[in-house]
């Protein structure tokens, strides 16, 4: 506060005082920074030009990020489809190879029981192929079965599998663990996609070429057979069931000649799409396989067939076998126990022709002998 002291001298308060002193100073720096300002933007915009001269130029190439679901990098209508219930050893590297074989933008799906699953997904090239999106593994919740061949049939020819687990599906290329495609096949399965239904052919139905495990079909048209039409339970296998049904459907493209099929089940064809071996060649069929020359020729194209066939090593051969799955008759001497006096038997020669018996094994190794010898001096013993 300001006022009259005692001696009458006129007094002001600091405060006062120091208000305008600032607000001269404020009108003073606002009166350079006005006059600078240019030379100061200038310097500083001078210094950081080149100092950004010197920085070196660095190009970053960003990833593209993985999308959510993995399984959208691949075509979601085509699908190669294995059902198997069994914890079969071979199956892991049958899969592998038929991604191997099959166009790179098909999706594969095995339905199995837990012990099956658990038995495929030990191996490390199976759990890659999880992660990328490529392979599910799925085990269909009650009340869907695949126990049996049966269950199977049943699952295949219901409309509601197709709805409910194969809604984007399109196109389907069902295989077994007794069917496999060939690596050195010059058609692809892509080829086949102008087909509904195509398969193996079999001898004495020059119709339907579509059975077997290795099939290439179109959800859309068993759909519309499916919309009319019911399997009746424990009847026909499902690819029979279908073929009767889609030979007479109208506008189903069905391959229905030998030459129209992709696979080799019952009739012969050269360089096939692949092969389907029934119960890992149990039932063979001679027209196919009777010759030791065509079976060459076919393991020489499609070496793939040891992985599923029950086959031996050459070595392994009977004696007599011809190399053609039969056996030649020779005369061997056999011998017969006749029943004498006193009831003692006398083996007798025989010169007859009889079944020549499969290779014996090897007799048991001999036991070593031990020699002793002495020359005089303390007792050492030696093997012969």
């Amino acid at each position: 506060m300001s006022g009259f002291n005692t001696s009458g001298v006129l007094s002001v308060a600091p405060a006062r005082m120091l208000v305008p002193i600032l607000l001269i100073l404020m009108w003073y720096l606002g009166r350079l920074h006005s006059q600078y300002e240019p030379i100061v933007t200038s310097k500083v915009s001078s210094r950081l030009e080149e100092a950004r001269k010197m920085i070196p130029s660095v190009k970053l190439d960003w990833p593209i990020p993985l999308a959510k679901d993995p399984r959208a990098a691949f075509n979601s209508s085509k699908l190669a489809l294995l059902i198997e219930a069994r914890p079969l050893p071979h199956l892991p590297p049958l899969i592998l190879h038929m991604m191997a074989v099959i166009p790179p933008d098909w999706r594969f799906l095995f339905i199995g029981s837990n012990e099956s699953i658990i038995g495929v997904s030990r191996a490390y090239s199976i759990k890659h192929q999880q992660v990328i999106g490529k392979l599910d593994l799925v085990e269909l919740p009650p009340p869907w079965s695949i126990a049996s061949k049966e269950d199977v049939f049943r699952l295949l020819t219901d409309s509601r599998f197709y709805d409910e687990f194969l809604t984007d599906v399109e196109w389907i290329l069902k295989y077994e663990h007794d069917s496999i495609l060939c690596a050195n096949s010059e058609t692809s399965v892509d080829d086949g996609l102008g087909w509904d239904w195509t398969g193996a052919a079999r001898m004495g139905d020059g119709h339907f070429s579509g059975y077997g495990g290795l099939s290439l079909r179109r959800v859309s048209v068993i759909k519309r057979v499916l919309s009319f039409q019911a399997r009746f339970n424990d009847s026909e296998p499902e690819d029979e069931w279908f073929g009767k049904r889609l030979w007479v459907l109208p506008g189903a493209k069905v391959a229905s000649r030998f030459d129209d099929a992709i696979a080799v089940e019952d009739v012969y064809m050269e360089r096939p799409m692949g092969y389907h071996i029934r119960e890992g060649g149990g039932s063979l069929d001679k027209s196919v396989w009777g010759d030791a020359a065509r079976r060459k020729e076919i393991f020489e194209y499609c070496p793939e067939l040891s992985m599923i066939m029950d086959m031996k090593l050459e070595r392994q051969r009977c004696p007599d076998d011809d190399g053609n799955g039969d056996r030649e008759m020779a005369d061997v001497q056999v011998t017969t126990a006749v029943l004498g006096e006193g009831d003692d038997a006398k083996a007798l020669p025989n010169d007859a022709e009889s079944a020549v018996l499969p290779p014996q094994p090897p007799p048991l190794p001999q036991p070593w002998k031990v020699s002793v010898t002495t020359f005089g001096s303390p007792l050492r013993t030696g093997i012969d």
